[in-house]
């Protein structure tokens, strides 16, 4: 033989040999799986919720028109606090302040003719006692006249005395009841005028009421033209000029706005929450939200409101409002009171909070991405038809498990376990599995498909470079 033809013996056998080693190899690795794996670590989870939303005080209140006139007078210019009670605006006033002034009048001319009634009431209790007087006087002088005439008449019997004489006191005894008469008369009509004086004092008082109560509609009417602060705060919203016309009565309407007064003496970060995260959000919770126009800068705050009714995420109205059934994700509104805010935030600043729901200390832990879901019927090994097919008869058909692939001697086990808080990137285990145990964590085609008993090849570990 020669040595060209045992070289190329050489090279078929070498050939040969190779391609036997290759089939061998490719039939001994049929049905493996590469898979990205990790280990079950223990460490402390933090539970966020992240949400977006704005800035607004915790109390402000748009100041609407009350009455329909153009605007004359603005005192006050965006950003600056005013007091509560202060003026803010005034529309014009010529007829509201014309009505005023005209009830003023009238009450001033009401009241002096309660005067001059009670002048006049005083004036005839004067006369009154001037008249009891003189009826007293003339009633004692009726007496000793009386006196004097059957003083006479004895005289006159026992003829003491001449007729002339008995006759002149007759005269002074009728003189005397006519003048007590006459003092009575005059006492009835003084107390006939008190009584009309009287009436006319209490017409007046009446005229005084109805006049103050003319004066208070119209004194209110003439304030409507006055725009004034509920609160202590600060003008947050001007979006009106002098000249322009508002009017009343039409809500949320930018032509009954005047403007807006907010109390930054607490300022919140109101967020919509998804409606699968709000049942974590609890009362008192800690958050901390950054607010987009002031970058690297985060604000610690607490959860001091939850909402109780959805959100439409398109249309932003509660979905309790709305005829139409609807499917579409909704929200939950949460509002987190800051805590040191600086000078620098303003109300309607885009902003995003980060509450934290639950933390727990020394918490086995496994990536979210490593669980699975798998039907219970489904969860014997391909290779044990028979464990399978008797799973498959007594299994709930419908029912889900949720556990994670353990790898053990180049093979995956499905473990059913029982999960808790969730972090950003890693979930907390409390049933299941044990710490250090290596899990498949990737990748994501791998997690959908593969099953308990699938011969697997680890092709990354956590933490090296992977394209999941």
């Amino acid at each position: 033989m020669t040595t060209t033809k045992k070289i190329l013996l050489a090279t078929l056998v070498v050939v040969v040999i190779a391609g036997a080693a290759a089939g061998a190899y490719s039939y001994s690795q049929r049905g493996v799986v590469e898979v990205q794996t990790g280990k079950v670590v223990r460490q402390d989870l933090v539970s966020i919720v992240t949400a977006s939303g704005e800035i607004k005080p915790r109390n402000y209140i748009n100041i609407g028109a009350n009455s329909m006139g153009r605007i004359t007078d603005i005192y006050v210019l965006e950003g600056d606090a005013v007091e509560k009670g202060q003026r803010l605006a005034k529309l014009e006033t010529v007829q509201p302040a014309a009505e005023v002034a005209a009830q003023k009048a009238s009450l001033g001319l009401f009241k002096a003719e309660l005067a001059a009634r009670e002048a006049a009431i005083e004036a005839s209790d004067a006369n009154e006692l001037t008249q009891q007087a003189a009826l007293k006087r003339t009633r004692a002088e009726l007496q000793r006249a009386q006196v004097n005439f059957k003083r006479a008449g004895q005289l006159l019997e026992e003829k003491l005395i001449a007729r002339q004489d008995y006759d002149q006191r007759r005269a002074d005894f009728d003189a005397a009841v006519a003048t007590v008469e006459e003092a009575q008369a005059r006492l009835s009509e003084l107390g006939v005028q008190k009584g009309q004086l009287i009436a006319q004092r209490d017409s007046a008082q009446r005229r005084i009421e109805q006049a103050e109560a003319n004066l208070l509609r119209a004194s209110d009417v003439l304030e409507r033209h006055y725009s004034v602060s509920p609160l202590d705060g600060v003008v947050t919203n001007l979006p009106v000029r002098v000249g322009e016309t508002v009017v009343p009565g039409i809500q949320n309407s930018s032509a009954s706005l005047v403007m807006t007064i907010a109390d930054m003496s607490l300022i919140t970060a109101e967020v919509k929450v998804d409606e699968t995260d709000i049942v974590n959000v609890k009362l008192g919770q800690q958050g901390q939200v950054t607010v987009d126009a002031i970058p690297n800068q985060t604000f610690k705050g607490s959860v001091i409101e939850i909402g109780n009714t959805a959100i439409l995420r398109t249309t932003g109205l509660a979905a309790s409002q709305s005829n139409v059934a609807s499917q579409e994700a909704k929200d939950f509104k949460v509002v987190i009171a800051l805590e040191d805010p600086t000078q620098a935030i303003r109300p309607g600043m885009s902003c995003t909070s980060r509450i934290t729901t639950a933390t727990r200390k020394g918490v086995l832990t496994v990536p979210i991405q490593a669980l699975a879901v798998r039907l219970e019927k489904d969860l014997e090994a391909p290779n044990d038809v028979n464990s399978a097919q008797a799973a498959s008869a007594s299994a709930d058909p419908k029912k889900e498990v949720e556990g994670v692939f353990v790898v053990s001697e180049s093979e995956v086990e499905f473990r059913a376990v029982e999960t808790g808080i969730t972090g950003s990137t890693h979930i907390s285990v409390t049933k299941g599995i044990d710490e250090g145990e290596e899990i498949v964590i990737g990748s994501y085609k791998v997690l959908r498909t593969i099953r308990s008993g699938t011969r697997v090849k680890v092709e990354k570990k956590e933490g090296e470079s992977s394209s999941w």
